[in-house]
Order: C-alpha cells, then structure tokens, then sequence
C-alpha cells in the first residue's frame, strides 16, 4: 500500500489567543514549534498545520495529522509528562482552547 493510501486522521484544535501573545503562540504552536517537536518523537505522527483566521484576529486552527487514532492515543500514554508538562507551560498564551475533533479523511 502506497504511503498516501494510509489511513490518517487529524486531530483540529481552536485557540483564541490575545494580540501580545500572538507572536510567542505562532512559534509554538508551528509545524516545527514545541509541540511539534514532542510529537515528532513517535514514528506515527506526519505534521502540524498551523492556520488563522483571516476575519477574527487571534483565532487559530491546528491540524496535527497521525497515522492513526490508536497511535496519537498510545503516544499521548507514552509522553504524558512531557505533555502535560508543555501545556502548562504554554496555556498562559491562550484565551480559550478546545478540542473540535478526531476526523479521518475520506476517499
């Protein structure tokens, strides 16, 4: 099976972030920022995409696409201090987060 057969799945989070912080929250929060360098760390992980909004400054979307839901769970196990210890670190630069979703492409 060809590498773009693989089934993938894309794990979208929403942040508001506040005009100070915007800068310090796109380094982070990039495809080669920190949280992109922890899961980096599992064979399983593909990339990060990082995207604003273009009407309501402040307002991103990541996309951090796995290979698979049971490999992006079994690492967040494995890498839990490590994941907990950068979201305390780097939640101070966001108004609000919510996760929107595990979604698998189709076709």
């Amino acid at each position: 099976m060809a590498e773009d057969d693989c089934p993938v799945i894309y794990i979208l989070w929403e942040f508001t972030v506040s005009e100070p912080q915007l800068a310090t929250f796109e380094r982070a929060y990039a495809a080669n920022g920190v949280w992109a360098a922890l899961f980096r760390r599992d064979p399983a992980y593909r990339e990060t995409i990082l995207v604003k909004d273009n009407s309501q400054t402040g307002r991103y979307l990541t996309i951090d696409v796995w290979d698979d839901k049971d490999s992006y769970l079994n690492f967040k196990d494995r890498f839990a201090d490590d994941y907990k210890r950068i979201d305390q670190e780097y939640e101070q630069l966001t108004n609000s987060e919510r996760q929107i979703g595990i979604f698998e492409r189709l076709g």
